[in-house]
């Protein structure tokens, strides 16, 4: 294993073990949603799971190097998102760190990613639920990647530096998922005189004290990050770093 390669699994594998601290949190908590809404999210999920994970062995196929990073974009998912802060009820607000891994691997390998994530944390440390994981994978692993892929793509068009163009990815994908999990919320618990988007403004405007900070804090460390990364010359779905000429 070469030093660079080395380094990433070092990196990958003490994200890992600094999560492993119990946690007694969840993204929407086991229970929190009607039978009906679990079934309606992991419907909409799995066919977007099925492509990620078929994405996942095309791209390891033909870059075995891809699975150090698709360690390391886990880890990096697994500790962010086990940090945790008390916000709406049956739910909380943390970081996400899908940014980093959509920067790496690319948004369609973000889903399976996810439902590892979630999986491990709803079964290990009380975080989340398998009756909500289809609602939580869509929210952390499937909006809030695709948003910050949709940023990038427009603002590489831009002579914005790199850093700036992944802060802002990290900060509105962050904030996608839990404008998505508003609406989740809002749709089980509609406001009795305002409806679906009374609650879901209520929600938002809760989510909006603790997530804008995290957003900023999270923006801030995937840069950093990233750079680091840059700095290793580690080879990118978003960008590729430029080749020294001969």
């Amino acid at each position: 294993m070469s030093r660079k390669n080395t380094k990433l699994f070092l990196l990958a594998g003490f994200l890992l073990l600094a999560g492993l601290e119990p946690l007694f949190g969840m993204h929407i908590m086991e229970g929190f949603l009607p039978a009906t809404w679990c079934g309606i999210w992991y419907i909409i999920t799995l066919p977007v799971v099925i492509i990620s994970y078929r994405y996942i062995l095309k791209i390891t196929k033909e870059n075995p190097k891809m699975k150090i990073l698709l360690a390391l974009s886990a880890a990096f998912v697994f500790i962010l998102s086990a940090l945790k802060l008390p916000s709406v009820t049956g739910s909380s607000s943390h970081l996400t760190g899908t940014t980093l891994g959509t920067v790496l691997i690319g948004a369609w390998a973000m889903p399976v990613i996810g439902v590892i994530v979630l999986l491990f944390q709803a079964l290990l440390l009380a975080h989340g639920g398998i009756s909500t994981l289809g609602a939580n994978v869509f929210s952390l692993s499937i909006v809030g990647p695709f948003v910050a892929y949709g940023i990038i793509k427009g603002l590489q068009k831009t002579n914005l530096n790199k850093s700036v163009i992944y802060f802002f990815a990290t900060f509105f994908g962050t904030l996608s998922t839990y404008l998505t999990t508003s609406f989740q919320l809002a749709f089980v618990f509609p406001d009795p005189t305002a409806g679906i988007w009374g609650a879901a403004v209520k929600f938002m405007s809760i989510f909006a004290v603790t997530q804008v900070p995290l957003a900023i804090v999270e923006g801030i460390i995937t840069v950093l990050v990233l750079r680091i990364l840059t700095e290793q010359k580690v080879d990118t779905v978003m960008f590729q770093p430029k080749k020294s000429a001969k």
